[in-house]
């Protein structure tokens, strides 16, 4: 049997001697909007002081630049006991993965669709791989046939972004590649967690050349912003707030 990811969580650097040949066909990579309350149809629609459940530090920055008197607070759960908190009342929104609520087909949940010009998507989200020893031939040759080259370009071309500022699945990092009219097109961010200093990189290139483009793109903002690369690497989740329903009764008391 061989192991199958949703690429976002994948680890920057893979265990030695094992490799990811393989990658599906990927699933819209947006990100969408889910709120009990019928009023609240965007994040530009929550009243200031709003509560966004959220365990992503990417999503928090992005929130918190477009409106910092918003308290994210982490969120934590499958897709239904996020669900559950929600109509509860615990937060007032929450943001989750389009294509995880796509292949649970539960799309029918969610308020609205969040476009990439308002929030960035994670490194490889929406996007599926096959990990394998990088000696197992026989199995390498098999599952070449089930690789979508396009989307294996764009995963490869944001994986190197990030590792190129030595992130992962929980720093304030986000990169999204597309291939259209047979160019790559990257766009990637590095923020601050509370949202006050967001860094963009943008570039484009032949697909055959997505690591070159995306670690250049790495680079590049590593260069401009050493102090936010030294600044997830200290904090961590640690500036995320830990107990939705006290920030939401404190959001109410204020």
């Amino acid at each position: 049997a061989l192991p199958l990811f949703s690429m976002k969580d994948v680890p920057t650097w893979l265990v030695p001697g094992t490799v990811l040949p393989c990658t599906l066909p990927r699933e819209d990579t947006r990100d969408v909007f889910i709120s009990a309350n019928p009023a609240y149809k965007t994040i530009k629609d929550l009243p200031d002081g709003s509560v966004i459940g959220s365990a992503s530090l990417r999503r928090q920055a992005q929130i918190l630049a477009q409106n910092p008197t918003l308290k994210v607070v982490n969120f934590r759960g499958n897709v239904q006991t996020r669900l559950r908190k929600l109509e509860d009342g615990e937060v007032d929104a929450t943001l989750l993965a389009h294509a995880g609520l796509i292949r649970m087909e539960m799309t029918d949940f969610l308020t609205s669709v969040i476009e990439m010009d308002e929030m960035i998507p994670a490194v490889s989200q929406g996007a599926i791989g096959i990990q394998c020893r990088e000696d197992d031939e026989k199995s390498l040759k098999y599952i070449a046939a089930l690789n979508h080259p396009e989307t294996k370009s764009c995963v490869d071309c944001e994986r190197a972004f990030l590792a190129a500022l030595d992130g992962n699945c929980r720093t304030p990092i986000a990169g999204q590649a597309v291939i259209e009219g047979g160019v790559l097109k990257f766009k990637g961010l590095l923020a601050k967690e509370d949202g006050t200093e967001i860094v963009r990189a943008e570039s484009s290139g032949d697909p055959k050349d997505a690591v070159k483009i995306g670690t250049e793109a790495g680079e590049k903002l590593k260069a401009e912003s050493p102090h936010l690369i030294e600044a997830f690497q200290l904090s961590g989740e640690e500036q995320m707030l830990v107990a939705p329903v006290k920030a939401k009764q404190a959001a109410a008391k204020a």
